[in-house]
């Protein structure tokens, strides 16, 4: 009997213990199952970042473009005016995109009241040339005469005081011919040089004063672009530079950079390059037109073109920093060429930049560089299949 009942609370301790230590099993697996997902996601979280390859910003020489802008003007403007006053104009020859030669009439004033003085102050001439030779030839009989002792001192200065005054009246006859015949000249208003009537301000039957712009010229219809040009970029441009000035109205034309104008304004940080464009344009002044400067090579930082990204509506690129993180660094682009972009400002030599996987970045992030550093060239940056096979 005692075994008996020694042995039923035996089975009966291992018939409870049996659930608890399956719960127990069960439970010691779910828990390592869990702490191997966690070690192993630890450790992907280690190794994980972008691939990207990158290059060392260097400095190249790339031929250089630089782009502007700016409005068409004359060359030369020169304004018409009329030297004499209170006329009417009787005729006009020309109006407004004549081309005219220097010298060639404009305006015709009325000049028969300046005509007929003109014919009165021939005859005072011809009457003061009469006299002149009357007393000059008593002066002579008076020295004559002075001389054989037939006439007195006096009688002989008589004389000669005549004669002198004769010849002053012709000469100021002279002198008032010249002033009429200057106006008459002058009511016939002239091209004073070659060039493009540019507007005309006169019509036939007005009153001409003194000194009123008749007309506006263009000096040999010569017409330049004044383009402004960035205070960074200015220095580059020197006179007699080729350049192409596009226009969305009159086309495209041909230029050369003839003045580079000293001062910059102060508000816009722009200088102006004139540049005289081509004959034969369809240009005309006034129009907004864009230039491209051929600035020859010129020793710029450069990388690649894959490497600049925009972020905030600004160009920039992810420059490699300590531990493998990269930060977002802007840029002014001074032009592109064959794959390499030139930078004028925001960058130094030696910097590291990512070019594959730029796109992909944000600040801060830490990346895996699978490419070595390689010098940056102007030409395209790395082919696909070395980046595919890098990656």
């Amino acid at each position: 009997m005692a075994s008996t009942t020694s042995t039923r609370p035996a089975s009966r301790m291992l018939g409870l213990r049996a659930p608890v230590l399956v719960a127990l099993i069960v439970t010691s697996f779910g828990l390592t199952a869990c702490g191997g997902s966690v070690d192993k996601t630890e450790g992907e979280a280690e190794v994980v970042g972008q691939a990207v390859s990158i290059q060392t910003v260097t400095l190249t020489n790339l031929p250089r473009i630089i782009t502007a802008s700016g409005s068409v003007t004359p060359w030369e403007e020169v304004p018409v005016g009329a030297e004499t006053g209170g006329l009417v104009a009787t005729a006009v020859y020309v109006d407004e995109g004549s081309y005219v030669r220097q010298g060639q009439p404009l305006v015709q004033l009325n000049d028969t009241l300046l005509r007929a003085q003109l014919r009165q102050q021939q005859a005072q001439v011809q009457t003061a040339e009469a006299n002149l030779a009357r007393d000059d030839a008593a002066l002579a009989r008076s020295q004559e005469l002075k001389e054989r002792g037939f006439l007195s001192q006096a009688s002989l200065d008589t004389a000669l005081a005549n004669q002198r005054a004769s010849a002053a009246n012709l000469a100021a006859a002279r002198a008032a011919l010249a002033e009429t015949q200057t106006r008459v000249d002058q009511a016939t208003i002239r091209a004073p040089v070659s060039g493009l009537i540019s507007s005309r301000s006169v019509t036939r039957g007005q009153i001409v004063q003194a000194g009123s712009e008749l007309f506006r010229m263009v000096r040999d219809g010569r017409l330049e672009l004044d383009a402004q040009i960035p205070e960074a970029e200015l220095r580059l441009v020197r006179p007699g530079m080729g350049a192409t000035i596009v226009s969305d109205q009159a086309g495209q034309a041909g230029g050369t950079v003839r003045i580079v104008t000293p001062q910059v304004d102060p508000q816009t940080r722009l200088g102006v390059a004139r540049i005289a464009l081509a004959g034969g344009s369809n240009l005309r002044p006034g129009m907004f037109a864009r230039a491209q400067i051929d600035a020859g090579s010129q020793p710029s930082l450069t990388v690649p073109s894959a490497a600049v990204v925009f972020r905030e509506n600004r160009p920039g690129v992810y420059v490699l920093g300590e531990n493998s993180t990269v930060r977002f660094q802007p840029i002014t682009e001074a032009g592109r060429a064959e794959g390499a972009v030139a930078v004028s400002a925001g960058l130094q030599a030696g910097q590291r930049v990512v070019v594959e996987g730029a796109g992909f970045l944000g600040e801060g992030d830490q990346v895996r560089v699978v490419q070595p550093t390689a010098p940056t060239r102007p030409v395209a940056p790395p082919s696909a299949p070395a980046a595919s096979s890098a990656n």
